[in-house]
């Protein structure tokens, strides 16, 4: 679950840093930025479903 967490907050970074991006005019800082939160958050979600939600 761990894991799924770190993802999350990676991917969520990235969005915000794409936005900044896309503010500043960074043709590369989007790219990267895109594509780290596309990656990232695909790993989390993927990682999520797999893993499921631990019993309490």
């Amino acid at each position: 679950m761990g894991l799924v967490i770190i993802f999350g907050l990676v991917a969520l970074l990235s969005g915000f840093g794409t936005i900044s991006a896309i503010k500043n005019k960074n043709l590369l800082g989007v790219l990267f930025g895109a594509g780290s939160f596309l990656v990232f958050g695909w790993f989390s979600i993927m990682t999520f479903i797999n893993s499921g939600y631990p019993a309490m």
